[in-house]
């Protein structure tokens, strides 16, 4: 899988995932032009990505593909903090 599918995959799984866990009442879905990559590398045979979306619900997402099993891990997290630690 080269970058660019990897990519297309990753912002694939994002919005299924997204759409499906919004409030069905809203009736309301994001589309692709809403999921963003903020950071992605490739080393060797193996990906991974992290991704968020312009929704405002704290969400981002990892992708990591294990290009030696051919195997694409997703992850979803919540931001529940930031704050500025002086050292």
């Amino acid at each position: 899988m080269n970058n660019q599918e990897f990519i297309d995959k990753c912002k694939g799984i994002v919005l299924n995932y997204a759409n499906s866990h919004l409030d069905k009442s809203d009736k309301k879905e994001i589309g692709l032009d809403d999921v963003f990559v903020v950071w992605s590398c490739k080393t060797l045979q193996n990906s991974k990505a992290l991704l968020s979306t312009t929704l405002y619900d704290g969400m981002y997402y990892e992708c990591t593909f294990n290009g030696d099993k051919s195997e694409l891990y997703f992850d979803a997290y919540k931001k529940w903090e930031n704050k500025k630690i002086s050292i």
